[in-house]
């Protein structure tokens, strides 16, 4: 067992921007495709550790893809291919995404990430089981308090998200605190198993199930557990391991992605709410330079817009 340095920070400070600009992740979507990225490379994680995939393989291959979707979102390589890119160029294109935002994640991570860009692991998927749609349509519950009534943030982030989130933070996370980043990601693809089919009440009404709380969530996850096959869920059983506590460097990191991600999913928000038109029209130049630029800003300003 690691631990952290006595007195030491609890958490890498240069992988914030990195955390915070993934979050969105949850909530970039494409025409044609049902749900959001994060939502979709959930899918795809379980489907290729139902396929055979190992779960390292799996692990880095959909971390890597979620760190070039940051910038290119839905120009991924199923597109880039139909688009007619060859695999090479393609590759490229991903890579550029990917080292657009990576310069945080520790060196010998980044470098075996880059790498299932250009070599991504050939798996054939495997059937979903029946608890990845479930969690994609279990919606989170918001900001709660035993006592207090709830706070509702529309639209609300589902199950499937919120642990693809977890889980690629995870891995990004991992070497700070020396842990294994498969455990870790499999750990918190798994981590809301009971959801899938119990709905949602967060921390208000788990508290109010007192004592009953335990059975019903262990009955829960089992039903899940139970739809994988016997290799798989005793893997799965065995990075759950990690779940209860923070006593070993696998626990600190997926508590630190589960943290992280709760927060900032409520910080986007509040961001979102504090946006001002000097910072779309100024910093982000919502109306860019080219060749029309002079006269649309001469039609905003005589429309008095904004």
């Amino acid at each position: 067992m690691t631990a952290l340095p006595e007195g030491g920070p609890a958490a890498p400070l240069a992988l914030r921007p990195l955390l915070v600009e993934l979050n969105d992740l949850k909530r970039v979507h494409a025409a044609g495709r049902t749900g959001s990225i994060a939502e979709r490379l959930f899918a795809q994680g379980w489907g290729a550790l139902t396929g055979g995939a190992p779960a390292e393989d799996v692990a880095l291959d959909i971390t890597a893809k979620a760190l070039a979707a940051a910038r290119l979102c839905d120009l991924d390589a199923a597109f880039l291919a139909a688009a007619g890119l060859d695999h090479a160029v393609a590759a490229s294109i991903l890579v550029a995404g990917f080292e657009a935002v990576t310069d945080s994640v520790e060196p010998s991570l980044r470098d075996s990430l880059r790498e299932r860009l250009r070599e991504p692991s050939a798996v054939l998927p495997g059937p979903l089981p029946a608890f990845v749609s479930a969690l994609a349509h279990q919606p989170r519950a918001g900001v709660t308090c035993p006592g207090k009534p709830r706070i509702l943030l529309e639209p609300p982030e589902n199950h499937a998200e919120h642990c693809l989130m977890v889980a690629v933070y995870g891995v990004v996370l991992s070497p700070f605190y020396r842990a294994d980043p498969t455990l870790v990601f499999l750990a918190a693809m798994s981590h809301h198993f009971h959801n899938a089919a119990m709905p949602d009440a967060g921390f208000t009404g788990e508290m109010l199930l007192g004592d009953h709380l335990g059975s019903i969530m262990a009955r829960t996850t089992q039903w899940a557990l139970d739809e994988l096959d016997p290799a798989l869920r005793e893997t799965v059983e065995r990075a759950r391991a990690v779940l209860p506590d923070d006593a070993t460097a696998e626990g600190r990191a997926f508590h630190a992605a589960d943290c992280i991600d709760r927060v900032l999913q409520i910080a986007q928000h509040l961001r979102a709410a504090g946006l001002t038109m000097d910072t779309v029209l100024d910093d982000m130049e919502l109306v860019h330079a080219g060749p029309v630029k002079g006269f649309h800003d001469r039609v905003l300003t005589d429309m008095h817009i904004p």
